[in-house]
């Protein structure tokens, strides 16, 4: 004999918010930037490709959501072949431009608006391509991410968003990103899990709508504009990061307004000590080639031969791509290293069980739209 219970059946418990984890250490992210920054100094900047790529690694391979990590399969030559079919593209087309400004100089002063125009639609579809690359070279649990959709048809949305922008002196922006961001979403799948996203216009706008007020300010005094910088991107990420959804799944973020303000100020700070030394610097090579020149401080700039002194322009030379490089890692960092960590930080993750049993599909894009990218310094990471 068996007994049945009266009444319906309950439904499965529902599993708890999943946080998202990173398990990387500073010190070996700061190893893998600052060898890099100096390949770079090495390589003339190709070195750029390969280092991006193991950044991607490092921080893909080191973020922990439900306890597994997705995986980066992007190549540094993809990213290298990727830019240098750009350049051959670009290249020529800017070429062929400037001679046109030549022969027609008396106008060139509006004559390059439409080259202006031209490039940064042309930035626009790249960024839309960089952006597929990035998902179709990202796997988590074996299955691959993939994007669909016309690069051009971004780039047309947003052109004309952005010009909209213009004209309501930046009102239009929190639309704008939600226009384009649902775009994209749209076209992004996990498997056969289609993205989509929810985020709104308006709710980005009542959230932010005093740093629009207050950015008169920042451009008159730029003591506040990290504050409202800041406080601007940590309020973009929390509505950016809450309006993700892939089928079931949701993400959502608890990110404060003043998350980021301290790493912002950091980069600030030691871009104003770097800047001393390098200023210290090149003091110490101006008394160092003056007296290897037998004359004074006085006679050296008096009569000008600090301007055509060989020695004093390698060493300032040298000295400045010091002070690069070491801002790069500063920046990279804190602004990329740090930054991750914070948003991951403050991510949420909705009902996980419903990517649990998706089947694999779409196709590898090329790095073309990457290499577009980084040939008009337009990439995202």
């Amino acid at each position: 004999m068996s007994w049945t219970p009266l009444g319906s059946p309950q439904p499965p418990p529902v599993p708890p918010p999943m946080p998202v984890g990173f398990s990387g250490k500073r010190q070996e992210f700061f190893r893998l930037v600052a060898r890099g920054a100096g390949l770079e100094l090495v390589t003339v900047g190709f070195y750029r490709f390969w280092l991006t790529t193991d950044i991607r690694r490092h921080l893909w391979s080191n973020t922990q959501i439900d306890g597994d990590a997705p995986e980066y399969t992007g190549r540094a030559k993809e990213l290298l072949i990727g830019f240098l079919v750009a350049l051959a593209i670009l290249v020529p087309i800017y070429l062929g431009y400037s001679l046109l400004v030549i022969e027609a100089e008396h106008v060139k002063t509006f004559f390059s608006l439409p080259l202006v125009a031209f490039f940064y639609l042309f930035g626009q579809f790249a960024i839309y391509r960089a952006r597929r690359y990035r998902l179709t070279r990202t796997v988590w649990r074996g299955v691959r991410f993939w994007m669909s959709g016309s690069g051009w048809i971004y780039a047309l949305k947003a052109s004309l968003w952005g010009l909209l922008v213009v004209i309501t002196l930046g009102l239009a922006l929190p639309w704008r990103e939600a226009a384009l961001e649902r775009y994209k979403m749209r076209h992004s799948y996990y498997g056969d899990l289609r993205g989509s996203f929810e985020g709104r216009g308006w709710d980005f706008f009542k959230q932010g709508w005093w740093l629009w007020l207050l950015t008169p300010f920042a451009l008159y005094m730029t003591i506040f504009a990290p504050f409202i910088y800041a406080a601007f991107k940590a309020i973009e990420w929390r509505w950016w990061l809450s309006g993700i959804r892939f089928g079931g799944v949701r993400l959502e973020s608890t990110m404060r307004r003043s998350a980021l303000i301290g790493l912002y100020w950091k980069v600030i700070g030691w871009a104003m000590l770097l800047g001393t030394v390098y200023l210290a610097y090149l003091v110490l090579c101006t008394f160092l080639v003056a007296s290897m020149d037998g004359s004074s401080i006085e006679t050296f700039f008096k009569t000008e031969a600090f301007a055509k002194s060989i020695p004093l322009i390698t060493l300032a030379g040298v000295g400045y791509l010091a002070f690069v490089l070491a801002m790069n890692v500063v920046m990279r960092v804190y602004l990329m290293r740090d930054l991750w960590v914070r948003v991951l930080s403050s991510t949420i993750v909705h009902n996980i069980q419903a990517a649990a049993n998706v089947t694999a599909r779409g196709e590898l894009a090329n790095a073309l739209g990457e290499g577009f990218a980084d040939g008009l310094d337009v990439a995202g990471f």
